[in-house]
């Protein structure tokens, strides 16, 4: 029992780690699901904007100057990029680039992430998406990872990516070709100048989607602790029909309010649901999809979810 009660207490510490966000593309300090300090852009010109649909495992690449938008919203310059993206199948990672042309320039990247209904639901500024040196089969380039977990009833939501006048007033050092070669090849790094690129309103993006196996970038709470919890796009109330459920923005990061626990139990249906997907993520192994599922059981009220979760692990171990 003392090594069953181990084995468990290992997976929680697991998950919780495998659940904090990569450090590569994610350093900067910020709150992606505090979207105040995005534009405010009116719905209007959000529906006017025709938005280019990325499936499953594609990238989808604009040339902003010639397959960029329009979009005359004060805190913002220049063509903007709009994509929609499946929410009904899983959890979401979207990998952004923006590569570094031959005129030593770049755009600096913005997103606003929207749900269904075009709720700002988080945003991720110019500072997430950082230089990446070049590789065999990649050139300089602006990168960041957003991993995204799509509430429950959700067919679709909206990326939108952009630039701003505060942007292009910076730069962005480079490598220099030279120092990557002799890094690549193990000899001496020469000492000389960097080049730097400036930052335009035009550029090369190209986004790639992808469904998520590991953990959502984490904002807010995990068991009650001060551990952080996924960002969720949209309504997290359960639908109580196939109907799409209304879209709501979603919770601020940090502890919950005693007064935003459901008021009623969960219904059975979806106490059953969540409780047979944690059977089976642990069966297969998969702890960190457990935990979240727990996390999300919980949110919406489930009593039993954590029991499930504890004696699925006990009884793999």
């Amino acid at each position: 029992m003392k090594m069953k009660k181990s084995l468990v207490a290992l997976y929680l510490s697991a998950g919780l780690l495998a659940c904090a966000p990569a450090l590569t593309f994610a350093e900067v300090n910020f709150v992606p699901q505090n979207t105040t300090t995005a534009p405010s852009i009116p719905s209007a010109a959000l529906q006017q904007l025709t938005w280019t649909p990325v499936d499953q495992s594609k990238t989808q690449s604009t040339q902003l100057s010639t397959g960029g938008q329009q979009l005359n919203v004060p805190g913002i310059t220049g063509p903007v990029a709009a994509y929609s993206v499946p929410a009904n199948i899983g959890e979401l990672t979207l990998t952004l680039t923006s590569e570094v042309n031959k005129q030593t320039s770049v755009f600096a990247p913005n997103v606003l992430i929207l749900d269904q209904n075009m709720t700002p639901s988080a945003f991720f500024p110019s500072e997430y998406f950082t230089y990446q040196e070049p590789g065999v089969m990649s050139a300089d380039r602006l990168q960041g990872v957003m991993r995204l977990t799509p509430a429950l009833g959700q067919q679709k939501i909206y990326v939108l990516v952009f630039t701003t006048d505060k942007d292009l007033q910076k730069t962005t050092t480079l490598v220099d070709p030279a120092k990557a070669y002799a890094k690549g090849t193990g000899n001496a790094v020469p000492d000389i100048p960097d080049p730097i690129a400036r930052h335009t309103a035009d550029g090369l993006v190209k986004l790639k989607v992808s469904t998520n196996s590991a953990s959502s970038v984490l904002v807010g709470p995990l068991f009650g602790s001060s551990g952080p919890g996924p960002v969720t796009v949209g309504n997290t109330a359960a639908p109580a029909y196939a109907a799409p459920a209304a879209a709501a923005p979603v919770a601020a990061a940090g502890p919950a309010p005693a007064s935003a626990k459901p008021s009623e139990p969960v219904l059975n249906d979806t106490e059953t649901y969540f409780n047979n997907a944690i059977k089976q993520a642990v069966k297969r192994g998969d702890v960190d999809k457990a935990l979240k599922l727990l996390d999300e059981a919980e949110r919406l009220g489930s009593t039993t979810a954590r029991s499930t979760f504890i004696s699925s692990v006990k009884g793999k171990g």
